[in-house]
């Protein structure tokens, strides 16, 4: 029997050095299909290492929720309020033992109790990733626009841009 998902919001550097560790774990076992080993290990260092994530709370006002079934930390979420109406989800990552356990909903159904005045989500998600691409779309995202970003050393993300309007 699966056990309740409990999401909290992390709070302080420690919280933090956990969601970062967790997301070495999911980005090594989610993106080799995708990603190089190469592109995988500079995206995780300058985008989801502990370092980037601290810069990310401390200087660009973003906020993450941790995603626990029992005691086990499974999934996590980053967003930042812009203020506006709109709501940046810059990650949402579940560890690939746990999908389907409700992780992803709960976070989701967290971010919107917490900002039930928001009017659009939006985030980006790799052009080929389809099983999370049939996950936005099934929970109410369609496809915005289309864009390719150049993130340094030779690296580019080539996503969609997914929205959800409330």
């Amino acid at each position: 029997m699966t056990d309740v998902i409990i999401v909290k919001e992390a709070q302080g550097r420690e919280d933090i050095k956990k969601v970062a560790e967790l997301a070495d774990i999911i980005w090594h076992e989610h993106f080799p299909k995708l990603l190089s080993a190469e592109q995988i290990d500079y995206m995780v260092d300058k985008f989801q290492s502990y370092n980037a994530l601290v810069h990310a709370v401390e200087k660009e006002g973003y906020r993450y929720y941790m995603a626990y079934e029992g005691d086990e930390l499974c999934g996590y979420l980053g967003f930042r309020d812009e203020g506006d109406g709109n709501v940046f989800i810059s990650k949402v990552y579940v560890r690939a033992d746990k999908r389907r356990c409700g992780a992803a909903t709960r976070m989701l159904e967290r971010l919107r109790t917490d900002l039930p005045e928001a009017k659009r989500w939006y985030l980006t998600v790799n052009k080929y990733n389809e099983i999370p691409i049939a996950a936005y779309k099934k929970r109410g995202f369609s496809v915005a626009s289309e864009q390719v970003t150049d993130i340094g050393s030779g690296f580019v993300m080539d996503d969609y841009v997914m929205e959800k309007l409330f």
